[in-house]
């Protein structure tokens, strides 16, 4: 059973790349949660030791886009404005047009986030996003919320909910092009999750069928450890792995191919104007690509 409605084009001799992998940036610390603006023709990552939020773009190369409290994922809501996940405020925050920062969530039932890390936004404009505790000291110190979940937040009400806990290190996170899937990535086991019996899970890939309330429901996991996640056109799963980008058939997880880097990937999203490069933030360095398919819309 397919977990998206999406017809999904032939994966036999497809063109997943066009042209060779260009490095547009080097030096960083350690890159991750790309999103392209189209308004302004650029791309914005994060690099989470510099504590930044880094701008890129053809016309005018790299810069520094602002300060930022160790950032991690981003992405547009459904106005255009930047959501970011901030590992060192320990929250989710939209940067408004004017420039100004609102503060959307900082916590579930009365007890701080461990570190959002990437994040998931739905037709409604609820937000879907992961908690793992990288952010935290020894993944563990200031730790309030004995899991590391998945939440929705609906934007309106501020109401969060966690959906999931069945997660190690829940990371990346996206949904597919019709809504009715959700994928999650988990990298395994760590010596520092509260629960002795999670210290030993392994990683995968989980997608799940999202139901009219906003429930869930595993439909299949792939054994793929993997951190950032993006969905072409056709609902194809993109995760960054120790291997390069693994692409997944989103019908049964199964691997179609995989786009090797010269160095490991942390998380990638697909932007310019018509959508089809795939941009890669890749521990030191950024990425890019040309694709046989754009980006889900």
């Amino acid at each position: 059973v397919s977990c998206s409605s999406t017809p999904v084009a032939p994966s036999p001799g497809e063109v997943f790349v066009e042209g060779s992998l260009q490095n547009l940036a080097t030096g960083l610390g350690f890159t991750e949660g790309p999103v392209w603006l189209p308004a302004d023709e650029r791309l914005i990552f994060s690099d989470i030791p510099a504590a930044q939020l880094m701008a890129w773009s053809e016309a005018d190369g790299l810069s520094v886009f602002r300060e930022s409290p160790k950032p991690n994922g981003n992405l547009l809501d459904n106005e255009g404005r930047l959501l970011t996940c901030r590992h060192g405020a320990r929250d989710v925050v939209r940067t408004e047009l004017d420039g100004s920062i609102t503060v959307l969530a900082t916590g579930w039932d009365s007890k701080r986030f461990n570190s959002p890390n990437d994040l998931a936004v739905d037709g409604s404009g609820a937000l879907w996003f992961t908690d793992p505790p990288w952010g935290l000291p020894d993944q563990r110190d200031g730790r309030e919320i004995e899991v590391n979940g998945v939440y929705r937040l609906d934007v309106e009400t501020g109401v969060v909910v966690q959906v999931s806990t069945t997660h190690a290190m829940p990371n990346g996170i996206a949904l597919s092009p019709d809504g009715d899937a959700l994928y999650v990535t988990d990298t395994g086991g760590h010596p520092a999750h509260p629960d002795e019996a999670m210290r030993r899970s392994e990683g995968n890939v989980t997608c799940y069928a999202v139901g009219d309330d906003g429930s869930l429901a595993v439909r299949w996991q792939a054994p793929v450890i993997s951190d950032g996640i993006a969905v072409d056109e056709f609902g194809r799963v993109y995760t960054t792995t120790g291997q390069g980008v693994v692409v997944l058939d989103p019908a049964d997880g199964e691997v179609v191919t995989t786009l090797e880097l010269p160095e490991q990937p942390a998380n990638c999203c697909f932007g310019d104007a018509d959508d089809r490069t795939l941009f890669i933030t890749a521990r030191t360095g950024l990425y890019s690509v040309r694709t046989g398919a754009a980006g889900a819309r």
